[in-house]
């Protein structure tokens, strides 16, 4: 299938959902992560949940980062040029919803894209190589393509991967995990 087929497919899959299977499923994402050895790294890049897109509850991945003592980045979108801006997340940084519905900071302490170790990386649907189908505006691969070379990419899906994604492009940025509620899967 090609992504747009991949993007209706897995949004109306995850439509079906309630919140409590959705807090289920993350809940093992969540278990599963910690199987992976990534633990060493100082900054981590999440992406907080759009809860109206039934999309994985980030908050379990929150508190592991946060029980662990780790620097967190959270982004700020920018749908002028499809960019985004990340800030520490810190007690006292404030979240409001923009108008997608995505959580994001008000303001806050910058974090260049260099020093980000861990990027958590949103996505509807993955293949068997690590490549992702997201929302489809870029904002993720343009962000990744600045990122040290060496930064793991890991995505979180409630589905296993498809065989083959039709149609990747050569700016689409491949990632290293997918973590599933049943499985961990690599691709390097």
């Amino acid at each position: 299938m090609n992504k747009k087929e991949l993007r209706n497919k897995y949004k109306e899959m995850r439509s079906r959902f309630s919140e409590e299977e959705i807090d289920d499923l993350s809940m093992d994402i969540a278990n599963n992560l910690l199987k992976i050895s990534i633990w060493e790294q100082s900054f981590y890049h999440i992406f907080l949940s759009i809860q109206n897109k039934k999309e994985i509850n980030t908050e379990f991945m929150l508190h592991i980062l946060q029980g662990k003592d780790k620097n967190i980045v959270v982004s700020k979108s920018n749908f002028g040029d499809n960019t985004l801006e990340h800030i520490l997340l810190t007690d006292g940084t404030i979240l409001k919803l923009n108008s997608w519905g995505i959580p994001e900071p008000t303001d806050g302490i910058p974090i260049p894209e260099s020093k980000i170790e861990v990027v958590f990386v949103p996505l509807l649907a993955f293949d068997q190589k690590g490549n992702r189908v997201g929302y489809g505006k870029g904002f993720y691969d343009k962000f990744l393509s600045k990122c040290n070379p060496k930064t793991i990419k890991i995505g979180f899906s409630f589905f296993p991967p498809e065989k083959d994604i039709k149609g990747v492009l050569p700016t689409d940025i491949r990632l290293d995990y997918c973590v599933t509620p049943l499985n961990v899967y690599t691709f390097n």
